[in-house]
């Protein structure tokens, strides 16, 4: 998942949904700097309102990215997608298009939710326009092993940026996709995708629903 489709359910709950925000964010600035499930759980109680929240929304991310990687609707969506950016993507029959496929999936997902409701994509920024990043900073530099002072500066750029209303258009969302890319050190994209991201973003609002729908048989194990 990312952002929205993490945070979108506790807009109103500003530090709950940093918490939710945070791997991502981590992943962004430092990928050294992991944040794990039993550790945040430790903080769960803490008689500081805003550090539980932080993270609880935390423990929220991981338990959902766990049991939404797992689910077939999408293996199968980001194995299509691998496999038709696989036929776009000139000699590349590696990591990107199968990395490519499964960000895209995500993203996709956040953009057929701001569709359906821009709403969402405005309280989810006033929300996080209450949230202190150095609270935040704080709280991640005691549940993670390997501590950050990037955190802080790279939240109010969040904020001040508003990347996810870029989804929406496809050039813009290939811009971002290419910082990904820089980011993670693969070649860019270049113009192969232009013309396959309208199908896409259909076949990721086709089945959003089924995407986001925690299934039975991962609620019960």
């Amino acid at each position: 998942m990312n952002y929205l489709a993490h945070g979108y359910r506790f807009l109103d709950s500003p530090y709950f949904l940093a918490g939710t925000a945070t791997p991502d964010w981590l992943s962004v600035i430092d990928r050294k700097v992991r944040v794990r499930s039993r550790a945040a759980t430790g903080l769960v109680d803490s008689d500081d309102e805003p550090t539980r929240q932080i993270a609880s929304g935390i423990v929220q991310h991981l338990a959902d990215d766990q049991w939404f990687h797992q689910t077939r609707v999408f293996a199968e969506t980001s194995l299509r997608f691998a496999v038709e950016l696989r036929d776009r993507l000139p000699g590349d029959e590696g990591f990107r298009p199968s990395f490519l496929g499964h960000i895209l999936v995500e993203v996709l997902i956040d953009a057929t939710l701001i569709e359906r409701d821009r709403s969402l994509a405005d309280r989810y920024y006033d929300a996080m326009d209450n949230v202190s990043g150095v609270k935040v900073q704080q709280v991640v530099n005691a549940i993670a092993k390997v501590p950050t002072d990037r955190l802080d500066g790279w939240i109010s750029r969040f904020r001040q940026v508003k990347f996810l209303y870029d989804y929406l258009d496809d050039a813009k969302l290939l811009f971002r996709m290419e910082q990904v890319m820089a980011r993670v050190g693969l070649p860019p994209l270049g113009e192969h995708l232009e013309t396959w991201l309208p199908s896409a973003r259909r076949i990721v609002a086709d089945r959003c629903d089924e995407l986001l729908t925690k299934p039975l048989e991962i609620i019960v194990a």
